[in-house]
């Protein structure tokens, strides 16, 4: 028997790309603390900050498919 959540996560991965965003956007906000306007805004900094060093060629990034394993394995994830 599937668990409800695998369930859940093969339909939100068959939705087109907005819908997925829209969804995980809604996911996020269910479970982050309370708004924090500096916790937000060393947030921002930071990834403007990554995704300068990106644009000056300091940084290629790291693969999603990669990014994504690592996550998982420390999550426990299958």
């Amino acid at each position: 028997m599937a668990h409800p959540t695998e369930d859940i996560l093969a339909a939100a991965l068959s939705l087109p790309e907005g819908e997925r965003l829209r969804l995980a956007s809604e996911l996020l906000a269910s479970v982050e603390e309370p708004h924090d306007d500096s916790w937000n805004a060393a947030w921002i900094g930071e990834l403007e900050r990554r995704e300068q060093a990106v644009r000056d060629g300091r940084s290629a990034g790291d693969a999603w498919a990669e990014v994504r394993a690592r996550v998982l394995a420390r999550l426990g994830a299958p």
